[in-house]
């Protein structure tokens, strides 16, 4: 394995003004490339990034978000001179579901002479996607998707997961919960997205039960299309559980809150999964609990609140965690590239194994794991405020403190490495 020095390019006076005024959050360059088709191309001309995400469905709306970030990293890189001196191509397309994310990915590959592909919330359609581009021998840096198998059974050289993953969010969400006492001796009914996603977060949480002396009353596995969650209740209410805990994922979060909240039952809702346009979107008096999230607006680091205020004055609101996490993806490559000097697969890949550190405008600095290939990174919990207590849905959510502790390692919320689930 390579080793790679941040000093590599100290000589260069163009490279570090791009590196001074591209610092992700302030902090580090973003975009990448991969092979070319000829020679001449390899390390000239843009470079192209073919970015696949949800634009339509149940994960639409934070498709969007992704977008967004996505866009505002590449144009900030151009505007400061691009990465390792390339301007930088953003091809964003609807993903739609597995087999036309598999479709369109080959296409951008072939035809469009994306240099790597980016992005994705669904890890269905991530899976789909990891396949064609280990077929091509392509970088692929999953930005959205948390399903654990993607790092564990189903991983691939190839794939790069940002996002924090499931067992994570089950971690961040369950130190707040033993906290307050909601976990030891307590009956937990869950409700789960019908999909790997769903499946995987159930595991996690059934893992966080049994280690943590609280009892699985009941499960319910819910289609992502079904609107009308009204029997689902009813069998909640039948259970009469301690605690109601939501699996579920994109607007079904959304549309179960506001049902939920209809029928008035008294049992305290929690998550193991939500991304905040969806909390936004459950509306003033709807939401309650402890949810988790990889970043959120209120995160208190300067570099942080410099990338807020920079995405309000690009799009005149305030930044989804889907449009962080696609920003820091997109500045994490680009990052490679200005190190390496190389926009070829295999020095990014011993690059981002060879544990460089990012800053991703957190309190520290991530990492990705070589044994998987996830970045390393602090979660949060957070809670809904008491209603009354705020102005509106943008102003509801209380950040929690990060986790893990300051003084304990990073990887201590995320899955073991130990076994070796991910063979490459």
């Amino acid at each position: 394995m390579k080793t790679y020095q941040t000093s590599r390019l100290a000589g260069q006076k163009s490279v570090l003004t791009r590196r001074t005024a591209l610092k992700l959050a302030g902090g580090t360059f973003a975009a990448s490339t991969l092979g070319a088709p000829a020679l001449v191309r390899a390390q000239t001309g843009p470079i192209r990034i073919g970015h696949l995400t949800p634009m339509t469905g149940f994960l639409g709306t934070l498709g969007g978000w992704a977008v967004e970030g996505a866009q505002l990293a590449a144009k900030e890189i151009n505007a400061a001179g691009g990465a390792a001196g390339r301007q930088i191509e953003l091809m964003s397309e609807d993903s739609i579901n597995p087999e036309n994310g598999a479709t369109k990915a080959q296409r951008m590959l072939e035809r469009d002479g994306v240099d790597f592909l980016l992005g994705e919330i669904s890890s269905a359609t991530s899976l789909a996607i990891s396949e064609v581009a280990a077929r091509n021998e392509k970088l692929f840096v999953a930005v959205g998707p948390r399903s654990d198998v993607l790092r564990g059974e189903r991983c691939s050289r190839y794939m790069f997961c940002t996002d924090i993953p499931n067992t994570a969010m089950v971690n961040a969400v369950g130190t707040s919960l033993k906290q307050d006492g909601m976990v030891d001796g307590k009956k937990f009914f869950t409700l789960t997205a019908d999909y790997v996603f769903g499946h995987d977060l159930l595991a996690a949480a059934k893992s966080f039960f049994d280690a943590n002396n609280a009892e699985l009353i009941g499960d319910e596995l819910i289609a992502t299309d079904v609107t009308d969650f009204s029997p689902f209740i009813l069998k909640v209410r039948q259970a009469n559980p301690d605690v109601v805990c939501l699996n579920l994922a994109g607007n079904q979060v959304t549309n179960f809150v506001k049902q939920y909240a209809e029928f008035g039952l008294p049992y305290p809702m929690v998550g193991f999964n939500l991304n905040t346009a969806d909390a936004w979107a459950a509306g003033v008096g709807n939401l309650s609990g402890t949810w988790p999230t990889v970043w959120l607006d209120s995160v208190e680091t300067p570099e942080s609140q410099a990338f807020v205020e920079r995405f309000k004055a690009e799009y005149g609101k305030i930044p989804e965690n889907h449009a962080w996490i696609s920003y820091i993806a997109v500045q994490i490559v680009a990052k490679a590239i200005e190190e390496t000097g190389s926009a070829a697969t295999p020095e990014l890949i011993d690059y981002l194994e060879s544990g460089a550190k990012f800053d991703i405008m957190k309190a520290r600095q991530a990492y990705f794991r070589p044994e998987d290939h996830q970045l390393i990174q602090e979660a949060y919990a957070f809670t809904v405020k008491d209603e009354g207590t705020y102005d509106d849905v943008y102003s509801m959510l209380q950040l929690d403190g990060a986790v893990p502790a300051p003084d304990a390692p990073l990887e201590s919320i995320y899955p073991s490495v130990e076994g070796g689930a991910c063979k490459f």
